[in-house]
């Protein structure tokens, strides 16, 4: 990694990509701090800061803190995220979507469209239920038809930026550019929550154990890296041996390769799947201004707040953690089941002259495959949700009240692990062209 960091520095075209990405960082975190014109910044901030709503710490995550500074870009990449979720799920149930995936570059020219407009619609559609939902609680003063109306264009307008800046980055930076840009939020907000987490456990207390507090901190955070990495890079390899045919009067084919079955297959998917539906429901609360109260409503919304769970003092909401563990396996076992397919898979290898060596071609390769891909898949959603626990467990126990955890570790792993194999795909690339230029 080091050394594809020194060769990225020493090319001049990489060098310009990387001070454009640079720069589209530094108009992104500018931007975070514009706030919406007849909203009140400081009272969002006391409001965010007395509730306990989980929901809006997860959102507000997502978005480096724009949201509860209510800034012009309150609503960032969210809406483009979950807008290509639902198309690419919908992809599975629309023959028309999978055939235009399909179609080489044309169709993902059009998927491309169809996922910008569904953002748009998206972030309309949250930015009138968050106007209306703030508004009758009195967090946008003095609101007017045409004062609700600049709030929706707004933050409208702001999520359309973020996703235009996302497609720039990916052009004309280093790739990957709405990661990258996901990336960046939840790191901004890291600082201060590595802060707040040295103010209670070290700062103030006796040296020792001052000393003691800060190695654990340290010692949990690498351990969490250090299993995102483990999970993001362990694979499975299936071994593919090809039959030799005769071409004319040659003998061809005959080599040996692999199917690489990563033991993490759907990524950080479930994960964000499972934490959206459990937060869904508080959000909707908050809005409606329901979220108080003693009944059994208020019950099921504490259940779902991950504040909530491993507290010792409130162990009756720790059932929460067990739905959310519950979705995490389910997501985990769908979204594979998607994105591939056995069955698809054994056919391609049967019509190249392959086999896989043990196992006959055709139906028995789909179901060993199938096997296999159940195995991983369990094991790689028990590594993921260890690697999400842990937060859960630390801050149930002591408190810690940190806005990233496990889900936020994953993604900037994965995000800068994704990024450096561009670059350097990027680097062979030049490489290649400028020796068949010499």
């Amino acid at each position: 990694m080091f050394e594809t960091i020194k060769n990225l520095f020493r090319m001049k075209d990489m060098r310009k990509r990387l001070l454009y990405l640079l720069f589209m960082i530094l108009v992104i975190r500018l931007g975070s701090q514009l706030p919406v014109p007849g909203v009140d910044k400081d009272f969002f901030k006391e409001f965010f800061a007395s509730t306990s709503n989980d929901a809006f710490n997860f959102f507000d995550a997502f978005t480096g803190g724009s949201f509860t500074s209510m800034s012009i870009l309150a609503l960032n990449i969210t809406p483009y995220i979950t807008a290509s979720i639902i198309i690419q799920l919908l992809t599975i149930a629309i023959p028309a979507l999978e055939e235009m995936q399909r179609d080489g570059e044309e169709g993902r020219k059009k998927m491309t469209a169809i996922t910008r407009y569904v953002t748009v619609g998206l972030a309309l559609f949250e930015s009138v239920a968050m106007t209306i939902g703030f508004g009758r609680q009195g967090l946008i003063p003095n609101i007017n038809f045409f004062k609700g109306l600049v709030v929706v264009v707004c933050l409208t307008a702001g999520s359309a930026v973020m996703m235009w800046f996302g497609e720039r980055i990916t052009e004309k930076g280093i790739g990957n550019g709405i990661s990258i840009v996901l990336c960046i939020n939840i790191v901004s907000r890291i600082p201060s929550d590595i802060g707040t987490l040295f103010t209670n456990f070290v700062i103030g207390k006796k040296p020792a154990m001052a000393i003691l507090s800060a190695i654990i901190i340290i010692a949990i955070i690498l351990a969490v890296i250090v299993l995102v990495v483990i999970l993001n890079g362990a694979e499975r390899r299936i071994p593919v041996q090809y039959s030799r045919k005769m071409l004319g009067r040659k003998l061809a084919g005959g080599q040996s390769t692999y199917i690489p079955l990563k033991i993490n297959t759907a990524g950080v998917i479930p994960v964000i799947f499972a934490s959206s539906i459990m937060s869904f429901p508080g959000i909707i609360a908050q809005l409606a201004g329901k979220s108080g109260g003693t009944g059994i409503g208020s019950k099921i919304l504490a259940g779902l707040n991950s504040q909530n769970w491993c507290n010792p003092r409130q162990i009756q909401y720790s059932w929460g953690l067990l739905v959310y563990i519950a979705l995490c396996i389910f997501f985990a076992y769908f979204y594979t089941s998607i994105t591939f397919n056995p069955l698809e898979v054994a056919d391609n290898i049967k019509k190249q002259g392959g086999f896989i060596p043990g196992i006959r071609p055709g139906k028995p390769t789909s179901d060993y495959l199938e096997n296999i891909l159940n195995y991983l898949i369990f094991i790689g959603v028990v590594g993921l949700i260890i690697v999400v626990i842990i937060p859960f467990f630390f801050n149930g126990i002591f408190h810690a009240s940190v806005s990233f955890g496990g889900t936020s570790i994953i993604i900037i792993v994965s995000v800068i692990l994704e990024t450096v194999k561009q670059v350097e795909s990027q680097m062979i690339v030049r490489n290649y062209k400028g020796f068949l230029e010499k």
